[in-house]
């Protein structure tokens, strides 16, 4: 009888570190999905650009329409008319990530493939263009960050909130 009952509690531990080992690996995995998840909603917002030249004042605004695209508008005032504007559009197609720029004069939009991203940063390229082939943004504390660069010459934006 009592290696019965040694036996039965010998089981019953078992399990017990068994399933706790298992909600454990769970847990893990649930972090895992937050991490992986695909997020640029550092991007939301209303932005302005502090390192314009002067007269001239540079907008950035950008909303999310869903989890697998976000919409952008630049646009560009001088003596408060609207010298240049450009669509944008970060959008998922196919399990892939491009950055579609559209500027104001042009019937289509130009795609730049995602290379790389992580919680505060994502770079496109477009190897078949001089300029600019590569754009990147990123997020450092409350300012958002653009650099537009081709072979020999790039264009670095920093934005600020704005309401």
């Amino acid at each position: 009888m009592n290696k019965i009952l040694i036996i039965l509690i010998g089981v019953f531990i078992i399990s017990c570190v068994q399933s706790k080992t298992g909600k454990e690996k769970a847990g893990e995995n649930s972090v895992d999905l937050i991490i992986k998840t695909e997020s640029f909603d550092w991007l939301l917002g209303k932005w302005k650009r502090n390192n314009e030249e002067a007269g001239i004042e540079t907008f950035e605004n950008w909303e999310k329409k869903s989890n697998s695209e976000y919409l952008g508008l630049g646009f560009t005032m001088q003596n408060g008319d609207t010298i240049k504007q450009e669509k944008i559009r970060l959008i998922k197609l196919n399990d892939s990530w491009n950055l579609e720029v559209q500027p104001q004069d042009e019937p289509t939009a130009i795609v730049f493939k995602m290379t790389s991203f992580n919680d505060q940063e994502f770079i496109c390229e477009n190897k078949e263009l001089d300029f600019p082939n590569k754009i990147k943004y990123w997020k450092t504390e409350d300012k958002l960050n653009a650099l537009v660069s081709g072979e020999e010459f790039e264009i670095q934006f920093e934005f600020e909130k704005s309401e």
